[in-house]
């Protein structure tokens, strides 16, 4: 049977900004749920905002109730979408966010995020075409059909997706934790060591250190430093740069694609030869330097060609000991502070990247650097690995969604 999405759910609506600008959000309080949190499949705390009781009371046709499924509809992330982390309930949306809230006696949750997932590209076209670039409006989303088999096929189709996607999850859980060990032994080494070296000390701009370690300039590391614009001037990027969003000859790595780990954007062959400067091999440190301005990744290895995406910089060390220091050290430790310290912009936080050059790095003695690569890089081996099995069980789930949405595959005798 062919339903409009509207004639199965209770409610599809976004939110509203806050009032009061910064001075809205609160360090504790309400939940309010910004695009940041809502990746493919998955919903992220990192960005988690919060408003107090008379800004949410503002916000209270909004809602969100267990459950609810979170759509993107504006920016660079329109059309991802997850299903709420009800532990975070109360929680309100902003503008960027729709609610689409299924009728339980009609369809599951589940059941329309794994339908908005196929939907995604149709989803990603129908926000370039309006009025307003890259934005999903009300209309757009309940009039899309949606094949609907009974309660009871759903509950079976719904039981073959999660089972793949629980595995994802449960391989980003053990990589968080793998990434977290080494973080630990980072500290270990080297916050410790600093403290307890009985060589003599130095002063530097991060304190007393073992005359041993040397404080130098990112530009003066053995190192590539480049990011997107590094290929032309934007004239000449626009001219020569196609977008693609299904499969085409190399993958456009952006920073909301890393931090979803989905990549579904991509470039042609002529676009991927023009950004010859900034392509992407995998192990690259990638920082955002717009607008999330300090998100950090180890640029995964995807099975075809990657370029280097807008909005981000990579670094690749020529002297591979140096990758997961300065990976460490970036996501976690002083270079983060470092990052924000060169962040300016008043409409949309940014850096550019002489200033990232002319920050500042420790840098320990080689034998202590190369001793501590050897402990974490089977780590980080085991890591990138996962990613890669996650990489294939996700092209499983959508190869399968589409055919077991339409019915292709028969679940109806299926014992679950």
């Amino acid at each position: 049977m062919i339903v409009k999405l509207k004639d199965v759910c209770t409610k599809i609506g976004s939110g509203a900004t806050p009032k009061g600008g910064k001075n809205a959000y609160k360090e504790r309080g309400i939940s309010l749920i910004r695009s940041q949190n809502v990746l493919d499949y998955e919903f992220s705390h990192e960005g988690l905002a919060y408003i107090d009781e008379v800004q949410a009371a503002r916000l209270n046709s909004v809602t969100i109730k267990p459950d609810d499924v979170l759509l993107n509809i504006t920016g660079d992330s329109v059309a991802r979408v997850c299903i709420v982390d009800n532990s975070i309930l109360p929680a309100r949306i902003n503008q960027h966010v729709c609610i689409v809230r299924a009728d339980k006696d009609k369809i599951l949750s589940s059941y329309i995020l794994y339908f908005l997932q196929m939907k995604k590209f149709e989803l990603l076209a129908l926000a370039s075409s309006g009025a307003t670039r890259n934005a999903l409006t009300k209309g757009m989303i309940e009039n899309l059909e949606v094949d609907l088999p009974s309660l009871n096929e759903q509950k079976k189709i719904v039981s073959l997706l999660d089972f793949i996607d629980n595995k994802i999850r449960c391989n980003v859980r053990i990589n968080k934790n793998l990434e977290q060990q080494a973080v630990v032994l980072f500290r270990s080494w080297f916050t410790t060591f600093c403290l307890s070296s009985n060589k003599p000390r130095v002063n530097s701009e991060f304190g007393e250190i073992p005359e041993d370690f040397a404080v130098v300039k990112v530009g003066s590391l053995p190192m590539l430093v480049i990011d997107y614009v590094a290929n032309g001037s934007f004239a000449s990027l626009k001219a020569n740069v196609n977008l693609y969003q299904e499969p085409n000859y190399a993958y456009f790595i952006r920073n909301t694609d890393l931090k979803s780990g989905s990549f579904s954007v991509f470039v042609d062959k002529h676009s991927y030869e023009f950004l010859s400067k900034s392509t992407l091999y995998g192990g690259e440190i990638i920082i955002s330097n717009v607008g999330d301005v300090g998100s950090v990744f180890l640029c995964p290895k995807l099975d075809g060609r990657m370029t280097l995406g807008n909005n981000i910089i990579m670094l690749r060390p020529e002297d591979d000991h140096l990758r997961y220091y300065l990976y460490i050290w970036f996501k976690y430790l002083q270079g983060q502070a470092l990052i924000q310290g060169i962040k300016g912009g008043s409409a949309q936080p940014k850096f550019n990247k002489t200033d990232f050059k002319n920050t500042s790095v420790l840098i320990p003695p080689k034998d202590i650097l190369t001793r501590f690569h050897e402990t974490v890089a089977p780590m980080f081996d085991m890591i990138s690995q996962r990613q890669t099995e996650s990489a294939h069980l996700a092209d499983l789930r959508d190869t399968l969604l589409p055919k077991l949405m339409s019915g292709e595959i028969d679940v109806s005798d299926l014992n679950l």
